[in-house]
């Protein structure tokens, strides 16, 4: 896959990335203060509420799917506010049931929960199609909601993208080891992104998961897909957003490879690129129309 040309700066692009580097906007920039959203809650019926934060602004608008255990204020979620507040695009983000701010309990979270959360922020906090940034397990919830909405996918920019990874992390492993994980109930993974240093999931979470892979056959998403991913990515392995990349129906898509970038991708060259290559589809999409 040819990596994508990364175009000239539009205007506003040029406060964020200074120096070969990401940087605040400078309070002259807006207005002598420097503004950040404010921490709103989503009320659904009989289902935890749901923290986020927006922007309001022009189309196409984006929104930031963070990782498993991750939440919307992390440094790439940041930088994309200050982004699409320069441009004037709208911008959301917001944490799932269980992740930070909202309510609910992360332990009995699963995929289809997460994903049932995405699809609620589109449909009811959004106006227009969206640009999806997706980190990790947000990068698999950014295909479901593709699928399930195509009509609301502008394109998807996903950053070690985890589709199915997981399950597929289960099934590669022998069946002696399956079954003593099936006895205990739970699988373990090491982490050092973890306080306790390991993610532990459950079995019924390993079932749940299954049914929402996507890996399996033609994933039937056609808007622009940009993935980016790091060589030395400890936790999801690189060659899955390639497989990816050699599943979506798309004509238009790219894969990027960082030779020096791990799984967060957050140093500051990290989020430079996430930001071009969101800037770059933006102007794309706007050119288009």
């Amino acid at each position: 896959m040819a990596a994508i040309a990364l175009k000239s700066c539009r205007k506003g692009l040029s406060h964020i990335l200074r120096d070969g580097a990401v940087a605040t906007l400078s309070p002259k920039a807006l207005g002598g203060v420097r503004q950040k959203s404010s921490v709103q809650y989503a009320t659904r019926p009989e289902l935890p509420k749901l923290a986020y934060r927006r922007v309001k602004g022009k189309s196409p608008g984006v929104v930031f799917l963070p990782g498993y255990g991750s939440n919307m204020n992390g440094q790439k979620a940041e930088a994309l506010e200050e982004f699409c507040r320069s441009l004037g695009h709208s911008y959301l983000r917001f944490d799932y049931t269980g992740h930070g701010l909202s309510e609910g309990v992360f332990t009995e979270g699963t995929i289809g929960t997460w994903k049932k959360d995405v699809l609620f922020v589109l449909d009811e906090l959004t106006e227009g199609p969206q640009i999806m940034v997706g980190s990790s397990m947000g990068g698999w919830l950014m295909l479901l909601a593709a699928i399930a909405r195509p009509e609301k996918t502008a394109a998807l920019v996903g950053i070690s993208t985890a589709a199915d990874h997981i399950v597929t992390a289960f099934k590669s492993m022998s069946l002696e080891v399956r079954k003593e994980i099936e006895e205990k109930g739970v699988l373990t993974v090491p982490t050092k992104h973890s306080e306790e240093g390991a993610y532990t999931f459950t079995i019924g979470f390993l079932n749940e998961a299954e049914n929402h892979c996507v890996l399996q056959s033609p994933i039937p998403i056609t808007c622009p897909v940009r993935l980016i991913h790091g060589l030395k990515d400890d936790d999801v392995p690189w060659h899955i957003s390639m497989q990816v990349a050699q599943r979506v129906l798309s004509p238009d898509v790219d894969v990027i490879l960082r030779r020096h970038g791990q799984h967060r991708m957050a140093e500051k060259d990290d989020i430079r690129l996430m930001v071009y290559t969101i800037d770059d589809l933006i102007d794309k999409l706007t050119t288009l129309v």
